[in-house]
C-alpha cells in the first residue's frame, strides 16, 4: 500500500493507492483539516470500461462470449446474464429441463469458487492476523506459511469450482456453454463421477469455513457491530415463494426494518424501479431506487443483501445457518458490513449443497438442449452474481445488431455503500488521530474488502475518458503532447 500527503489550503491529503486484495484498480482518498479531523473520504474507481458501446453493431449471439471478457474473475456471471437475455431476444427463455440445470451448475461453480478465493485468499489474512499486523506478514503468503491447511482448503476448493465451470463452459475462464435459448453441450457420465468422488470432501470443506466466519464474527462482534457499518435498504433476486435463487426470480427490496419496498417485480422492468447517477470523481455509477430517490433510495446487494431479503433456503445445511444469522438481529436486516462473510460462506456452503443435488440428477445427461420461440428485439438478463445482483440489458435491431446495451454490475451498486463504509471508518477511526498509522489506513481497506468488488466490471465513462498523448522521437525526445482532463 502506497500512501503520499500533501499539505494545501489548511487541509492534508491521504491518498491510499492502490487498494489491495481487490479486484480491479482503485483508490481511496482522505481529506484532513489542521486537527487531523477527516473532512471528505471518497472511493475513487481509476480505471475504465467500454464495453456497453463497443459491443454495439456486434451480432447478439456473440454477446455471452463477448460481454465476459470484462473480466477475469467473474466472467461466467457476465456470461449467463448476458445469455439470459438473449433467450428474451430469440423467445427461449423457457429453457429445457437440461439447459437449465446446467447453467445452474456453472453458476454455482461459479459462486463456490469466487467466495472460496475471496475468503481465503483475499480476506481471511485480515481474519487470521489482525488489521494492525505487519503488511509483509498480512497476506496470502503469511497464510499459507502459518496456516498451510487453510491454504491447501482455499485452492482446493476455487479449483473444484473452476472444473465445474471447465466442464459447464468449456474453460475455466471465458467460455462457451451457455447460447440463446440453451446450452452447447451436457454433461457426461464420466464427468459426473469426477467430480462425486470429491464432493463431500466439498461439503465438510464448506462447514468448517462457514464455522470460521460465523465464529470469528461472535468474537467480535462488539467491535464489528459499528465497523464501517449503517443502516440500508437490500436488493437481491429471490425465488417466487421467497427463497434464495442465485439463478433466477423476481426483484425484492427490503429497508433497514424489513419493509419491503420492491416487492417482488418482474426484472424485465427493472428500469421502471432502478435508476442511475453519475458523479464527477468516479468512473462508476451510483443507481438507486427511482422510488424513494437518489438520496436515501441506494441500495446493498451481494451476500449480505441476499440472506437479509429471502425467506428461507431450499438446502437444508444453509437453511438451518440462516436461520442462526438472522437470529443475530431477531429476524430484521443484518446491516453489520463485516457480516458479509459470514453471509458469504452461508452461500458457499448453499452452492456445495446444490452443486451435490444437481449431480445426482440425470437431466444433466440430456440431450434437449436448446430451445427458440417468437423473435423480439429486446431483452434483459439478471442473475445473482457472487458479488450482488447483476443487469444486463440490450436492444437488436432487426439485423441481428446490439443497438443499446446497459449494464449494471453489481459492483456498482454497493458504490454508494463502499463510500460510507469508507466515511464510517475514517471518522471512528482516523478523524482526530495524531498519526496515522498503517494499521488504520488497512481498516479502511478491510471495509471495502468486505463488499468483495469487483472494479474493472463496474466501471463507466462519464462525458470524455481523461488522455495524455505524447509523440517521442526516435532520441526520445517529446515533440509534441496532448492531454484532455
Amino acid at each position: 500500500m502506497v500512501t503520499t500527503a500533501d499539505k494545501s489550503a489548511g487541509t492534508r491529503k491521504i491518498t491510499i493507492e492502490p487498494v489491495t486484495r481487490v479486484e480491479g484498480h482503485g483508490k481511496v482518498t482522505l481529506l484532513l483539516d489542521d486537527k487531523n479531523k477527516v473532512r471528505q473520504a471518497r472511493l475513487h474507481i481509476v480505471e475504465f470500461r467500454g464495453f456497453e458501446r463497443f459491443i454495439q453493431g456486434r451480432p447478439y449471439w456473440e454477446v455471452p462470449v463477448m460481454v465476459q471478457r470484462l473480466c477475469g474473475i467473474c466472467p461466467v456471471s457476465h456470461h449467463l446474464a448476458a445469455a439470459k437475455a438473449m433467450d428474451w431476444i430469440v423467445g427461449g427463455e423457457k429453457l429445457t429441463p437440461t439447459a437449465e440445470k446446467l447453467r445452474r451448475l456453472m453458476h454455482y461453480g461459479q459462486m463456490f469458487q469466487s467466495h472460496a478465493l475471496h475468503f481465503f485468499h483475499l480476506v481471511s489474512p485480515d481474519l487470521l492476523f489482525g488489521f494492525d499486523a505487519d503488511p509483509a506478514v498480512r497476506n496470502v503468503i503469511g497464510v499459507a506459511a502459518k496456516f498451510p491447511d487453510l491454504a491447501v482448503q482455499g485452492v482446493m476448493m476455487r479449483k473444484f469450482g473452476q472444473e465445474i465451470i471447465k466442464a459447464t463452459a468449456g474453460k475455466k475462464i471465458h467460455g462457451t456453454g451457455a447460447i440463446p435459448g440453451g446450452v452447447n453441450k451436457n454433461l457426461s457420465t464420466q464427468e459426473r463421477d469426477f467430480f462425486l468422488k470429491d464432493m463431500e470432501q466439498m461439503l465438510v470443506w464448506a462447514r468448517s469455513a462457514l464455522k470460521i466466519a460465523k465464529d470469528y464474527t461472535a468474537a467480535h462482534l462488539a467491535e464489528l457491530k459499528d465497523f464501517g457499518s449503517f443502516e440500508s435498504n437490500h436488493l437481491s433476486l429471490v425465488r417466487a415463494d421467497g427463497a434464495m435463487d442465485l439463478y433466477h426470480g423476481v426483484l425484492r427490496a427490503v429497508d433497514s426494518q424489513g419493509k419491503k419496498v420492491l416487492n417482488d417485480v418482474d426484472y424485465q422492468g427493472y428500469f421502471q424501479h432502478i435508476a442511475e447517477e453519475v458523479r464527477d470523481w468516479s468512473y462508476m455509477k451510483f443507481p438507486f431506487m427511482k422510488a424513494i430517490g437518489p438520496e436515501a433510495g441506494w441500495y446493498r446487494v451481494g451476500p449480505l443483501a441476499r440472506v437479509n431479503t429471502c425467506d428461507f433456503i431450499d438446502t437444508p445445511e444453509a437453511d438451518a445457518a440462516l436461520k442462526e444469522f438472522k437470529a443475530l438481529t431477531g429476524g430484521k436486516p443484518n446491516n453489520i458490513t463485516m457480516a458479509y462473510h459470514w453471509a458469504r460462506m452461508i452461500e458457499t456452503l448453499h452452492s456445495a449443497e446444490k452443486i451435490n443435488a444437481l449431480l445426482h440428477d440425470k437431466d444433466l445427461q440430456g440431450t434437449d438442449l436448446v430451445v427458440k420461440g417468437p423473435r423480439r428485439e429486446e431483452g434483459v438478463g439478471l442473475i445473482e452474481a457472487p458479488r450482488g445482483t447483476l443487469f444486463h440489458h440490450y436492444r437488436v435491431n432487426k439485423q441481428d445488431q446490439v443497438v443499446m446495451a446497459n449494464l449494471i454490475v453489481s459492483t456498482t451498486s454497493n458504490n454508494e455503500p463502499m463510500n460510507r463504509a469508507v466515511q464510517k471508518v475514517a471518522q471512528d477511526y482516523i478523524s482526530g488521530k495524531p498519526e496515522i498509522t498503517e494499521g488504520l489506513l488497512n481498516r479502511i481497506e478491510v471495509a471495502i474488502r468486505a463488499y468483495d468488488p469487483c472494479l474493472s466490471c463496474a466501471t463507466h465513462a462519464l462525458g470524455r475518458m481523461p488522455l495524455d498523448v505524447e509523440i517521442v522521437d526516435c532520441e526520445g525526445s517529446v515533440v509534441d503532447r496532448r492531454q484532455r482532463d
